[in-house]
């Protein structure tokens, strides 16, 4: 099982070797909390956030 790692860019939560969201190799693999984003046009959070994508995101990196 591949570990998942949190984007240092968009703070994105993935597995493998590149950010899916913004293609950026440099990741951490320690965080404090994850939300989920399904709907970012409609979400307050993703908005404050400035999140603009579907998907899994860190709220804090280590």
């Amino acid at each position: 099982m591949a570990k998942e790692k949190a984007c240092k860019n968009c703070k994105r939560v993935y597995e493998g070797d590149k950010c899916p969201n913004c293609g950026s190799k440099e990741f951490v693999e320690s965080w404090k909390g994850k939300i989920v984003i399904l709907n970012p046009e409609q979400s307050e959070i993703a908005q404050k956030l400035k999140i603009s994508e579907k998907g899994t995101y860190a709220i804090k990196t280590k």
